[in-house]
């Protein structure tokens, strides 16, 4: 009987989502106390015109204040008029599509559960490995700079490199400007971080979510926070749903907005911020009909780059409140710790006691 659960949750790939069962296997099934009610009420989300960052002084600085009361209060927000044209980000989730529905053998070559891979294919968060498994198959690797990266990434299909990599550029310089803006609203500069962020990592995550039988049982994702500085989230679908802090932590659907990109505040900036800043908890609802695509574009700075508090936001009545850390530490923590549980954050791990 134990090998026979263990089949259904993992076998050479095969999860239960891939193979389109009528039920939700034991192992894919998340605590009463964190299953999603499935008709949670739709978050007031900010939704910010950002062609102001590149217009004059007063408008970009209404776009900057606009920035700073979204990163305070909700840690989320959504952007329009981004720069980004419509048919790149149509291209992007139909070459990630593309490749989700590749023979096996295909996507089995980048299969791991290895996180600190520059390129894998995985179902779960850690397949076969985490007590709980989720209902996602996504496809994770490195993209900047784009020329170091971009031959690593999957031949097949034909257009993918193309196609995800027109977009993970465009998305790059879109960060960047929106990184200028944050650090901008915390009274730090417009060019703070500049070249640590430009010349730092950024982490393209496709996940597919299928249609899962029992919705109200699993998540496509449990709840966390990036370990990023931020994530630029491109969506099909709704599915995304954030905890808000200024309602007593509930959780709230994300509107779909078309043409519109998420923006998520990740642990680095908060950590940056001195805590003024809030990194989002999140996670992926799922749809008992429907399949849902996202494409996170995370950004950080170097992988052994060490992320602190600016010295300008610590003071005697604002002591230092959390550890210095890497992008590095993230993936070791993350390579040893089941975070479907919920027991412990990373961002927890950096928490001072003042």
């Amino acid at each position: 009987m134990e090998k026979e659960k263990q089949s259904e949750c993992y076998s050479t790939g095969q999860s239960a989502q891939e193979r389109g069962l009528s039920h939700v296997p034991e192992c894919y099934q998340v605590p009463p106390s964190q299953r999603s009610s499935l008709n949670s009420p739709i978050a007031q989300v900010p939704v910010i015109d950002v062609s102001g960052l590149r217009m004059g002084p007063s408008k970009r600085s209404a776009v900057v204040n606009s920035v700073g009361r979204a990163c305070c209060c909700l840690g989320f927000f959504q952007v329009i008029n981004h720069g980004i044209e419509q048919s790149i980000l149509e291209r992007a989730l139909a070459a990630a599509d593309e490749f989700f529905q590749l023979p096996a053998d295909e996507k089995m070559k980048f299969m791991s559960a290895d996180v600190h891979k520059s390129v894998r294919y995985a179902t779960s968060l850690r397949d076969g490995i985490d007590k709980i498994q989720y209902w996602r198959v996504f496809l994770k690797h490195y993209a900047n700079p784009l020329e170091d990266w971009i031959q690593k990434w999957p031949k097949s299909p034909p257009n993918y490199r193309e196609d995800m990599g027109s977009y993970s550029a465009e998305v790059h310089k879109l960060a960047m400007e929106l990184a200028s803006a944050i650090t901008e609203s915390l009274g730090l500069g417009p060019s703070y971080l500049k070249d640590e962020l430009n010349g730092g990592m950024q982490v393209i995550a496709s996940n597919l979510y299928p249609p899962c039988p029992q919705p109200h049982l699993t998540l496509g994702l449990p709840p966390h926070s990036d370990y990023s500085c931020l994530t630029i989230l491109l969506q099909s679908s709704p599915g995304l749903e954030i905890k808000d802090m200024e309602d007593g932590g509930s959780w709230k659907l994300v509107p779909h907005l078309d043409g519109a990109l998420q923006v998520l505040i990740g642990d680095h900036f908060e950590v940056l911020s001195n805590g003024v800043y809030r990194s989002v908890v999140h996670r992926a609802i799922l749809n008992s009909e429907k399949t849902r695509m996202s494409i996170a574009s995370l950004h950080s700075m170097g992988l052994n780059d060490i992320m602190e508090s600016a010295n300008d936001l610590v003071d005697e009545d604002h002591p230092k409140a959390y550890k210095p850390s890497s992008f590095t530490d993230f993936l070791n923590f993350l390579s040893t710790n089941d975070l479907g549980q919920g027991k412990i954050s990373f961002l927890d791990t950096l928490k001072l006691e003042n």
